[in-house]
C-alpha cells in the first residue's frame, strides 16, 4: 500500500511532490547527493550544508589520524528504514548499513590512498574509490546526514496534503552542521502501521549515482592509460597495426587495470587532473531528474493522466463556494505539468511573517525549457508564485495588485494567475504589460483555454516520434518548452 492510499490522499504519484513509497516494501530508487548539489532553493542549500560539513568532518578526522573521531562520526550511521528505498526483498530492512559494514567502511577509508592523498572531496566520490561503498550505501549515508532536512520536508508536505502527524516520534540521529555532531530528539512524523515515515522529494532521487566507477574509468581514466601505455617502451599492451602504427586497445586496458577500487585510486592519484576533468564534466552535465513515467514505474503506480487532471479542474463550477476545490485541483494539475521545472509546491505559503499569503509557491529547479530561459535571461525567479481565482467575472486591478504585492527582488519577479474565463482578456493583459514595463514584475495569466493548450503541448512533447510522423505533426514541442508561456511573456516585455 502506497502512502497516498494509506492516508486517503486521492492523488497519484504524478501530482505528489514526494516519492509515493510502499509503506512496507522498498522502492528501487536512491538519493543521489549530486542531485542535491545541483539543486537550487533553500531546502537544497540546507541539505548541502549538512552533507558538506559531515564529509569535511570525516576528512579532517582521516587527515588528522583521529580514529576515535572517525568512528564516532561513522558508527553512528543507522539503517534508514523510514524512506523505504532500495532493493530489499519483502519488507524493508534497511540492509544498506549495519554495524559490521560501517566498521569495514571505516577501515577501508583509513587504508585508502584516495583519502590519504586528498582525492576525496565529496561524499559521492567514495563510491569510486572505497570498497563496500555503492549507490545503496551513498543513499543511506545521505539519508542519515540530511535527516533533519527530510523531517522538515516531511512535516511541510504532510501539512499541505493533510497527512496526520504523531507527536513524540524518535527523530533518529540528526546531523547538526553548526556543532558538527550528531544530536537526537523527539519530533512529529507520519506513522503507518506503527512505523514512522520519512518522505523524500522526488526531484532528488535517481536509479543510479551521477558519479560511477565504471563511467569514470571507461571514459576518462582508460583513455589516459592508453596514452601512458603507448609512451611506455616496455608495455605489453601495445600492438602494431598492419600499417606499422602502434596502438592500445581500451579493452586491454580495462582487463589490465579495471575493476578494483584500490587500483583505480592509486592510478587516479598519479592523474588527479583526469579526475578533476571528470568531476567538472559531471558538474556541467547534472543528471536529469526521473521523469513522471520513470517515477510511476519505480513506484508501480499509474502513469500521469493529464486529461483527467484537466477535466477535474474544468468540472469545478466557478464561484467562491468552490474556491478551495479549484485551488487544490489546479495544484494537482500544475505539479506534474511543470515537473521537473517547478517543484516543492507549498500551498497557501505565508509571506512577510504571515501578513500576506500566496496560494501556491513553487521552487524553480529548471535546467532547460521556459523557466530555465527566464533565469538565463536574468528575469529573477528563484520561486514562482501562483494565485488561483475561481471567479465568475473578469479579473480586475485588485487581483493584479494582490499577486504583484507577493513579488520582490528576493523572492522573485514572476507570477502566474490561474482563472476561469474572460469577456475581455486583452484589457487585463494590457494591465499586466504595464506592470512589467513599470515595475519589472512579470505576471502570466492562464484561463481554462490556456490550461487546455498547455496540456495539449505537454502531451505532444511526450509522444513517440513515430506517432508524431503518423499524425503529420512534425513540429513537436521540446519538453518544458511551454510555447504559450513564451508567447505571453514576449508580449509582456515587448
Amino acid at each position: 500500500m502506497r502512502v497516498s492510499e494509506y492516508f486517503g490522499l486521492n492523488r497519484t504519484q504524478p501530482s505528489l511532490d514526494f516519492v509515493d513509497i510502499d509503506i512496507e516494501n522498498d522502492t528501487p530508487v536512491y538519493i543521489d547527493p549530486s542531485a542535491i548539489r545541483n539543486l537550487p532553493g533553500e531546502w537544497a542549500e540546507q541539505s548541502l550544508e549538512m552533507l558538506s560539513t559531515f564529509f569535511e568532518s570525516v576528512l579532517d578526522a582521516l587527515k588528522g589520524g583521529n580514529q576515535e573521531r572517525l568512528k564516532e562520526l561513522l558508527i553512528r550511521l543507522q539503517e534508514p528504514n523510514e524512506t523505504h528505498f532500495g532493493l530489499s526483498k519483502g519488507k524493508s530492512r534497511g540492509r544498506g548499513l549495519g554495524p559490521e559494514l560501517v566498521q569495514r567502511i571505516c577501515e577501508n577509508l583509513t587504508a585508502s590512498r584516495a583519502a590519504e592523498t586528498g582525492i576525496l572531496q565529496d561524499l559521492e566520490d567514495t563510491a569510486l574509490f572505497i570498497a563496500n561503498i555503492g549507490k545503496d550505501i551513498i543513499s543511506d549515508v545521505t539519508t542519515n546526514v540530511i535527516r533533519g532536512a527530510l523531517i522538515a520536508y516531511t512535516q511541510s508536505v504532510c501539512a499541505m496534503y493533510g497527512i496526520p502527524l504523531e507527536d513524540g516520534v524518535y527523530s533518529g540521529l540528526v546531523w547538526d552542521p553548526i556543532r558538527r555532531d550528531w544530536i537526537e530528539d523527539y519530533t512529529r512524523l507520519p506513522v503507518a502501521e506503527g512505523k514512522p515515515l520519512l518522505l523524500v522529494p522526488k526531484i532528488i532521487v535517481r536509479y543510479d549515482l551521477h558519479l560511477t566507477k565504471e563511467d569514470f574509468f571507461r571514459r576518462h581514466l582508460a583513455p589516459a592509460l592508453q596514452h601512458a601505455e603507448l609512451d611506455n617502451p616496455a608495455s605489453k599492451l601495445v600492438r602494431t597495426a598492419k600499417n606499422g602504427q602502434k596502438y592500445v586497445n581500451k579493452a586491454d586496458v580495462e582487463a589490465e587495470y579495471g575493476g578494483d577500487k584500490t587500483v583505480i585510486a592509486n592510478l587516479t592519484y598519479e592523474r588527479t587532473d583526469v579526475f578533476q576533468s571528470y568531476k567538472e564534466e559531471r558538474r556541467q552535465n547534472p543528471s536529469p531528474p526521473l521523469t513522471l513515467d520513470e517515477l510511476s514505474k519505480a513506484t508501480g503506480t499509474p502513469q500521469v493522466d493529464f486529461d483527467k487532471l484537466l477535466s477535474e479542474v474544468l468540472a469545478i463550477p466557478p464561484g467562491s463556494a468552490d474556491a478551495k476545490r479549484y485551488h487544490d485541483a489546479v495544484e494537482a494539475l500544475l505539479t506534474p505539468l511543470f515537473h521537473p521545472s517547478l517543484t516543492q509546491p507549498v500551498i497557501e505559503h505565508d509571506l512577510n511573517e504571515g501578513r500576506k499569503r500566496v496560494d501556491i509557491l513553487y521552487t524553480n529547479t529548471a535546467r532547460h525549457g521556459f523557466f530555465d530561459w527566464l533565469t538565463r535571461n536574468r528575469y529573477l525567479c528563484p520561486y514562482v508564485f501562483v494565485e488561483c481565482k475561481n471567479y465568475t467575472s473578469d479579473l480586475k486591478n485588485p487581483e493584479l495588485d494582490q499577486i504583484y504585492g507577493r513579488l520582490s527582488p528576493i523572492r522573485g519577479r514572476v507570477g502566474i494567475i490561474v482563472c476561469r474565463s474572460f469577456e475581455n482578456k486583452s484589457v487585463f493583459l494590457r494591465r499586466c504589460r504595464d506592470v512589467a514595463h513599470t515595475q519589472k514584475s512579470y505576471i502570466l495569466v492562464l484561463d481554462d483555454d490556456d490550461l487546455y493548450s498547455l496540456v495539449d503541448e505537454v502531451k505532444q512533447s511526450r509522444m513517440p516520434m513515430t506517432d508524431i510522423v503518423d499524425s503529420v505533426l512534425v513540429d513537436r514541442p521540446e519538453p518544458q518548452e511551454f510555447r504559450l508561456l513564451h508567447e505571453q511573456f514576449r508580449d509582456l516585455v515587448s
